[in-house]
């Protein structure tokens, strides 16, 4: 505000230099999640899963950065693959974190056809300019242990091939635990998430420079 005093000076003249406008706000750096019922938060309220636990720790130790939540319960790489477009050129991250594929793997889809669209995601966020953290599911057994083999492999292997960030298997950390699971047994409950959360986070964490 300009004091009351200074409205009754002399103008400048043309010579004297003006004061220095303040520097714009830097605009906040944003991760994007792409995910499934495991990153939306199926069966919790907003805040209990492990992405918005993600997004607390990452606005109080992570100044200038932001997580953006675009996971849908129920995708597939399919609709991963045809919605990424619509959200890079919408959010503009600097971090794509990738959590598909149990969809493809419960549907028995084949292990080809997921690589492809999770291929398709990984170069969209490339040449975007977005790191990528690819995140892995595995199958139950009862897919065969060639199929779920494969299914594992295919996330090393595009890791490996697009020089991506990994986390091999999202539910590791409760995965042999019952008690850490809703009764469909497939999604976690509220209290398993902050295991969900710190063990994403000893990737991604140091992703955000």
């Amino acid at each position: 505000m300009v004091p009351p005093l200074a409205l009754a000076q002399p103008a400048q003249s043309t010579s004297a230099r003006a004061p220095a406008a303040a520097p714009a706000a830097k605009a906040a750096r944003s991760v994007l999640v792409m995910g499934d019922s495991l990153s939306a938060g199926y069966g919790l309220a907003a805040a209990q899963g492990w992405v918005a636990l993600t997004a607390e720790r990452v606005a109080r130790s992570r100044p200038g950065w932001r997580v953006v939540n675009a996971s849908v319960s129920g995708e597939t790489t399919a609709g991963g693959a045809s919605r990424i477009a619509g959200e890079l050129q919408r959010n503009r991250p600097s971090v794509v974190v990738i959590e598909l594929g149990a969809n493809d793997g419960l549907r028995g889809l084949q292990l080809a056809q997921s690589r492809a669209n999770l291929e398709r995601m990984i170069l969209a966020a490339k040449a975007a300019k977005a790191q990528v953290l690819l995140i892995g599911m595995r199958m139950p057994p009862n897919l065969g242990k060639e199929y779920t083999a494969g299914f594992e492999r295919n996330y090393r292997e595009l890791s490996r091939q697009h020089g991506t960030a990994l986390l091999p298997f999202l539910l590791e950390p409760i995965a042999l635990d019952r008690n850490a699971f809703q009764a469909d047994n497939l999604h976690p409950i509220a209290s398993a998430q902050p295991k969900l959360r710190d063990h994403v986070w000893s990737v991604l964490g140091p992703m955000l420079k």
